[in-house]
């Protein structure tokens, strides 16, 4: 009966969407129904999370057809984790939003479409068919392109074209290498591709569709070099936008090559996994470049997203225990402070009037919890110790060492410090200096913006300083992609 609780993560944001469809002229009654789902969301995702901790992965067979046959759901410790952050990332953008977003972009279906966006994210954790990853992606995907051109200024449509096409080139590929996948192993179903692709005596086809996906859900992911797409996109959205597509969009990609790298494509590591951690070391690079570059806050962020996405497809490239330990947690870690820095940016941008560091500083005089929860946050996200993000890329360190991937090892601590100093940039000119912001009048301006953020931070707190809480979870995640007969036994064998 519990297999049950599986779908209802994707029926509450579906639901609840086609709700606030019919009653967009009241955006009070969007606003309150929009809160209500979010919690509710956030207690079935807990009680799905403590469920296959207790038990283990669990599936349902969607209108009864068993796996392979029939479309199944599929959630184990990785999939409920994702989908519980997901669910919290998008209910404290929904808390932001009421102060944070004009009342103009909530009429034109602002509510209806993060719902369609969360239906798509958590569809993407849960299903257990790569066809039905590809139909959750284009959820998400129409969602998103909404969102990105809602307010419909100049700089959004211009970036939401490149976006678009951006998605339109990889959806395409997707069903290529989803035909490819197909025409040699007769299955869609991720349990049963895993033993028909170790079943097929084709490595060098596997290995080219292999390729294929990691494209496919590299520029999902925003890769190198497949991320020129997110800096102009992310950065031209409000923040509270920004906030949910750099919590939730990229990591849709980062758990899909998570999946798919230690499932389905693990017989030929020293090419697919070689080709992963080449790829995720210049993504790092690429990105910190960028943060270091810019005078912008929201770019500077932005560019973070990116190399952020190269510490996780560094564990994923490692493929041992501690490696994906690691991207996991940094997974977790990243979901919750990326969304946290945009949040309070969007605060600072509310007082300024301005992204640009050059225009705005000394605001620790007038809004000390702006400045120090900026500083905890930065501090978190470059993973200084005892922060969330350490125990994450300390991990990520032990599985590098451990697959024999010291140079890269020293890359991402040098990365790591990059990013440190990419931050503490905007915290010694934006919030420490001068004053030179607006003026105290508009203090009233952020009231209810910093809750939010403070909740996403508080809870980064406690990944880092009660990490045992979060472990066992992490661990288990671990462990089912490492050794996937746990995956395969909980959709064919049950």
């Amino acid at each position: 009966m519990m297999n049950n609780l599986i779908i209802l993560p994707i029926l509450i944001p579906f639901l609840t969407a086609i709700i606030l469809l019919f009653i967009r002229k009241s955006v009070k009654a969007e606003r309150i129904i929009s809160v209500l789902s979010g919690i509710a969301l956030v207690i079935i995702s807990g009680l799905l999370v403590k469920e296959v901790l207790d038990k283990g992965a669990i599936s349902y067979a969607l209108g009864g057809w068993a796996p392979p046959f029939g479309i199944a759901l599929v959630a184990d410790s990785l999939a409920a984790l994702l989908v519980l952050f997901a669910s919290i990332v998008v209910l404290i953008c929904i808390l932001f939003s009421i102060r944070g977003i004009d009342e103009i972009r909530v009429k034109f279906f602002f509510y209806p479409l993060v719902q369609f966006l969360l239906l798509g994210v958590i569809g993407a954790f849960l299903t257990g068919d790569i066809f039905n990853l590809f139909v959750f992606f284009e959820v998400l995907l129409m969602a998103s392109y909404g969102l990105i051109t809602l307010g419909g200024s100049k700089a959004q449509l211009q970036e939401s074209i490149k976006y678009v096409l951006i998605n339109v080139i990889s959806s395409a590929f997707f069903v290529t290498a989803i035909a490819l996948l197909y025409s040699v192993t007769g299955t869609l179903n991720i349990a049963d591709l895993s033993q028909r692709v170790a079943e097929v005596n084709q490595p060098g086809i596997l290995t080219v569709i292999a390729f294929l996906f990691m494209i496919v859900f590299g520029m999902k992911a925003a890769i190198f070099p497949l991320y020129f797409w997110l800096p102009g996109s992310y950065a031209a959205p409000p923040p509270v936008i920004t906030a949910l597509f750099a919590g939730l969009l990229t990591k849709v990609g980062i758990y899909a090559i998570m999946r798919v790298f230690t499932i389905i494509f693990y017989h030929e590591p020293q090419i697919t996994h070689l080709t992963l951690e080449i790829i995720a070391v210049l993504t790092m690079v690429v990105g910190v470049i960028g943060a270091i570059a810019y005078q912008d806050m929201q770019k500077i962020l932005v560019y973070n997203v990116v190399a952020g996405v190269g510490f996780i497809i560094f564990g994923v490239s490692s493929l041992n225990e501690a490696g994906l330990f690691g991207a996991t947690f940094y997974l977790l870690h990243d979901m919750l402070i990326k969304a946290a820095l945009f949040l309070l940016v969007g605060a600072i941008m509310i007082i300024t009037q301005t992204s640009s560091m050059k225009n705005a500083s000394g605001l620790i005089k007038q809004y000390p919890l702006v400045g120090w929860s900026f500083l905890v946050a930065a501090l978190s996200l470059a993973g200084v110790p005892p922060f969330s993000g350490f125990f994450g890329k300390l991990y990520l360190i032990q599985g590098g060492f451990e697959a024999g991937q010291y140079i890269s090892v020293i890359i991402m601590i040098i990365a790591s410090l990059l990013i440190l100093y990419s931050v503490m940039r905007i915290f010694f000119s934006v919030i420490l200096g001068e004053e030179n912001h607006a003026s105290q009048n508009e203090k009233a301006n952020i009231k209810g913006l910093l809750y939010p953020s403070m909740i996403l931070l508080f809870l980064s707190f406690v990944m880092g300083f009660g990490a045992e809480f979060i472990v066992p979870h992490v661990a288990n995640a671990a462990e089912t992609l490492l050794n996937p007969e746990i995956y395969i036994e909980a959709v064919l064998k049950e």
